[in-house]
């Protein structure tokens, strides 16, 4: 029997083409929004980076000066006369008077006559306050040279450096600028003789704090940024991959263990300022540790850092298949062996990652240390974590309150340092993670 079919009419066709046209632009207008959503997120990308880039391009040309230090190169004459004998003994070679040698090195380099007081002066002033500390240091290392005219390096005085480096302006009238004309030819005569010239600059690593912006130095922060980071991982380590392990691997499930882990996923978040507070309260006011020691600041980053390792290490350990566990029980390893031999080795990358993660954030923390008392004025090397000492950051902090123009340059260095640091444990951690990490 046959099927009769409805005979096409002008408005079925119609139809149907209307319907086409509807899909096709209802597939235009995703692939349009999709490309929208795709420049909108290239936008975001290029805006972040234009940022990044404008930041790090600041701090470079703030900072790169920061490595390089004006210096004289003086022949200073060793007299015998200004030190008492000719064998001197280490306490008058230590009390000798070497800022008078400093001044006639750089009198008879520049050409001023001793006699003409005023002149003798301003000659001396472009001296650094560390001239004197410099040539004692060559003296006391070599007795020897008592009695000849050795050629010493000695540090400029820092307008003289903000000079060279095209940071001071010579067009400025003569009262209104820190040098003179007269020490202006000085310098353009020192120059051009050699006796005066940029070289790198050492002190910035081995000095401590100075109000004079050319003898100050990060030495002494990084040996205390050193002492905490020490500390950090001594404590915050081993407490951290235990507790993560407990809790990941033994903890029952129940309200207790839910609490403990909303509360360390909270602590994460806390702001640092608090954990500072936390340590002033409990290492310094309640169990007496000296304030400003690298022990102190240590603990108090430690706590800091604890729930980020926890965290980690419980991602780690938790995307460790299950198989593994499985098969060291079925041969008869215990609970424990099976972790310690089989899941740890495995989840190391992540916990490896977590710990480097962890120490760089620590490593840029200034607020909690501020609170403990780490903005001392340290000269001296810490000898052990119980002395005064100061961390990177915040010897950052310290020079950019300070009023002198050169430690704006001190500044952005010690950042590009600082950055340094941050830079090479990122990188550490993605490296270990890419050269040990297994795929399941």
């Amino acid at each position: 029997m046959a099927v009769e079919t409805a005979p096409m009419t002008p408005d079925t066709t119609l139809s149907a083409s209307r319907k086409n046209e509807i899909i096709r632009a209802r597939i235009k207008r995703r692939y349009a929004a999709e490309r929208r959503f795709r420049a909108y997120g290239i936008a975001a990308i290029l805006f972040g980076l234009t940022f990044l880039v404008a930041l790090f391009s600041t701090i470079l040309l703030r900072g790169y000066t920061a490595f390089q230090q004006s210096t004289f190169t003086l022949d200073v004459v060793l007299d015998q006369a200004a030190f008492g004998s000719s064998a001197p003994t280490q306490s008058e070679l230590r009390m000798a008077d070497y800022s008078k040698l400093a001044n006639r090195a750089i009198q008879h380099a520049l050409g001023v006559d001793p006699n003409n007081k005023a002149d003798a002066r301003a000659a001396a002033d472009l001296l650094s306050q560390n001239a004197d500390t410099q040539i004692r240091k060559v003296v006391m290392a070599d007795p020897s040279l008592v009695g000849q005219t050795v050629k010493i390096d000695v540090l400029a005085h820092g307008n003289v450096d903000s000079l060279l480096k095209g940071q001071f302006d010579r067009s400025v009238s003569e009262g209104r600028r820190k040098l003179s004309d007269k020490q202006l030819g000085w310098l353009d005569h020192a120059i051009a003789t050699g006796v005066l010239s940029k070289k790198f600059n050492t002190g910035l690593f081995t000095y401590g704090a100075s109000s004079k912006p050319e003898t100050a130095g990060v030495g002494v922060a990084l040996v205390g940024s050193l002492y905490m980071m020490a500390i950090v991982l001594l404590i915050a380590v081993p407490l951290g991959v235990a507790a993560a392990v407990y809790l990941e691997e033994f903890a029952p499930k129940n309200v207790i263990t839910d609490t403990i882990e909303v509360n360390i996923n909270n602590l994460a978040a806390v702001p640092s300022i608090v954990f500072g507070l936390l340590g002033l309260a409990i290492f310094i006011n309640f169990m007496g540790i000296p304030r400003s020691a690298s022990l102190v600041g240590g603990l108090v980053l430690a706590l800091m850092t604890l729930p980020t390792i926890i965290i980690a290490t419980r991602a780690a350990v938790a995307a460790v298949p299950p198989s593994i566990r499985e098969a060291a029980l079925g041969v008869g390893a215990s609970k424990m062996q099976s972790i310690t031999h089989h899941v740890l080795p495995l989840a190391v990358p992540g916990i490896l990652t977590g710990t480097i993660i962890g120490l760089a954030k620590a490593l840029g923390e200034t607020a909690p240390l501020l609170m403990i008392g780490m903005v001392a004025f340290v000269v001296e090397y810490p000898t052990t974590p119980m002395d005064a000492a100061t961390a990177l950051p915040v010897q950052i902090y310290m020079w950019a309150t300070a009023a002198e123009r050169g430690f704006v340059e001190r500044t952005a260095g010690a950042t590009l340092i600082l950055l340094g640091f941050l830079v090479v444990m990122n990188v550490t951690a993605v490296i270990l993670r890419r050269r040990y990490e297994r795929r399941w």
